[in-house]
């Protein structure tokens, strides 16, 4: 990334940047540039509130569905726990953390009220699941975001497991990677891969920045082909 050096000190401060002045559109325009075509989650995956904004670095959870909530003839020990490693998971969220859960068929919530507020206790940001959430009110008083694919109340526990935590995910062929930044809001969530997160988010400033330029010209009565000729975005 030519002459462009990062203006922000720690993860704090850039997510609080990036809450200020960034949105998933623009951030996913930029990485179809550089290349990366497939960073955004199943569209299915939307914000409780329309509202809700969620930034933070993934906590990646691996669940798998199961038939029953206990199997004691199982010879992985882990099928005699009632959530699997859920609750270790959420024990080992870090501050400025996402809990981002997938893997298993969507057939039941992943996410609820007392998960979430665990969550926000350890200084969780929110939760992204593939699959749905529950205890919607109570999700709503916790007061961090949660992207799912709505309430449905149907539990885990005698569905599913989580089998490990802190590795490689994936959501229709978007791996997901524990430290990654997730971005979501009203239009869906995007996974910016922390390789490349400096480049990413410097260029989307640049563009979000230019597109309000880009508006005030169009508003003004500049035309479409002026206003793309002038600035190069649309």
């Amino acid at each position: 990334m030519e002459n462009k050096t990062k203006i922000w000190n720690d993860d704090l401060e850039l997510f609080q940047l990036i809450k200020n002045e960034l949105f998933t559109a623009v951030i996913g325009d930029i990485m179809d540039k550089m290349g990366f075509l497939h960073q955004f989650l199943p569209p299915q995956i939307q914000p409780l509130k329309e509202e809700m904004f969620i930034v933070g670095r993934a906590m990646t959870v691996l669940e798998a569905d199961c038939y029953e909530e206990l199997s004691p003839k199982s010879k992985n020990e882990i099928m005699n726990k009632p959530f699997g490693l859920m609750l270790e998971a959420l024990d080992d969220i870090e501050p400025g953390e996402v809990y981002i859960c997938s893997g298993s068929s969507p057939n039941y919530a992943l996410i609820g009220e007392l998960m979430l507020t665990r969550i926000k206790i350890r200084g969780g940001v929110g939760a992204v699941v593939n699959g749905y959430s529950r205890d919607t009110k109570g999700i709503y008083d916790v007061d961090i975001p949660v992207f799912s694919y709505g309430p449905y109340a149907q539990d885990q526990a005698p569905r599913g497991k989580v089998i490990d935590y802190r590795v490689p995910i994936e959501m229709n062929g978007v791996r997901v990677i524990s430290g990654d930044i997730i971005i979501g809001d009203v239009d869906g969530v995007c996974v910016v891969p922390r390789s490349i997160e400096e480049e990413v988010i410097m260029l989307a400033l640049e563009k979000a920045r230019g597109e309000k330029k880009v508006l005030s010209a169009i508003q003004n009565g500049m035309s479409a082909i002026d206003s793309w000729n002038k600035y190069g975005i649309m």
